[in-house]
């Protein structure tokens, strides 16, 4: 394979960064949508194979897959996802393929034994604090770094229970990626 078409998305773990805050400070809070990268994503339809909705998000269960430019193993390898726990939008389902995109919108084809419906989230902004409640004057318990994949146990209307490197807290949803701006779950 040409490493030139080999995407390589980091080699950080879930937590990868995580700092203790020991100050409390307010954190203005943003409507979902209000960030052009929270733009509220419309389900559109029902996969076909599965009856769930689609678009919805899922995350890397391996720490390497292959994307494909189609739904089977005779067609060619465009990217390889290399971060476990990554978050990923399903955009299309065929038998037992997915499409699916990252973040900056790219991907293809991944066989469905790659993926896990374990919820996380990328962190869009540097040192996102991580609040005690789901809101912006609670105590902040930790502070995560760009970049960092995190685990969602539950996301309120404005904000998601997020747990990375051994620290937990709420951070306001329109920071995160990986969730849809009107979703809620527990």
């Amino acid at each position: 394979m040409n490493t030139s078409r080999m995407r390589r998305l980091g080699a950080g773990l879930l937590g990868a960064t995580a700092l203790i805050l020991t100050t409390s400070f307010a954190t203005p809070v943003l409507a979902a949508g209000s960030d052009s990268s929270a733009k509220p994503v419309q389900i559109k339809a029902m996969g076909k194979v599965t009856k769930r909705p689609i678009p919805r998000y899922v995350s890397m269960k391996a720490s390497e897959g292959n994307v494909r430019r189609g739904p089977s193993l005779s067609h060619r390898i465009d990217w390889v996802f290399k971060r476990r726990d990554m978050p990923l939008r399903i955009t299309a389902e065929h038998g037992h393929w997915r499409r699916v995109e990252d973040r900056d919108g790219m991907g293809g084809w991944v066989h469905y034994s790659l993926l896990s419906g374990t919820r996380t989230v990328l962190i869009e902004k540097d040192m996102l604090t991580l609040h005690a409640r789901p809101m912006a004057k609670a105590p902040v318990t930790a502070a995560l770094e760009l970049g960092v994949v995190a685990r969602v146990s539950e996301c309120a209307q404005e904000w998601c229970l997020l747990r990375s490197g051994g620290f937990k807290g709420w951070a306001p949803k329109a920071r995160l990626w990986g969730v849809r701006a009107l979703e809620e779950f527990d």
